[in-house]
């Protein structure tokens, strides 16, 4: 039991090269920049002249870095 519950924590983080609180770490900073996204992306809805390409560009860069991890 104890094994199976441990496979839960880290099956994904192995499946791409990562310890459990490596993922944890990479997972957090990823959130808070899809968080940093959304937040640029709603201001430019309200007032189009500030964070023009800001969110696309966050998104961007989060695509680029994901794209072949775990390969």
């Amino acid at each position: 039991m104890t094994a199976r519950l441990a496979r839960l924590f880290t099956a994904h983080p192995g499946s791409v090269g990562e310890s459990y609180f490596g993922h944890m770490r990479f997972a957090l900073w990823f959130g808070s920049r899809l968080t940093l996204a959304a937040g640029a992306a709603l201001t430019h809805a309200l007032l189009p002249f500030l964070f023009e390409t800001t969110a696309s560009r966050i998104v961007r860069e989060l695509a680029e870095r994901t794209h072949n991890r775990g390969r």
